[in-house]
């Protein structure tokens, strides 16, 4: 399963979901998705601004976890 560690990087960096939710300016449901894990897909774009707003690469971002899949 693909993981998008949004929580992760918001706790290492002391930072809040209300820091992230403004400065990604994005819709609230759709980052809050990403946030709990629920997307399907990810735009480059939307990796690329994270990357910048979290000052790393992608792989810091996106992680695969062996195991059971999600429906």
């Amino acid at each position: 399963m693909i993981q998008i560690r949004v929580n992760e990087l918001l706790k290492k960096q002391k930072k809040t979901k209300y820091w992230f939710v403004k400065n990604m300016e994005g819709g609230y449901q759709s980052l809050s998705r990403m946030m709990n894990n629920e997307t399907n897909s990810i735009r480059f774009d939307t990796l690329e601004k994270m990357c910048d707003l979290f000052d790393c690469e992608i792989g810091e971002i996106i992680v695969r976890k062996k195991g059971k899949k999600r429906k």
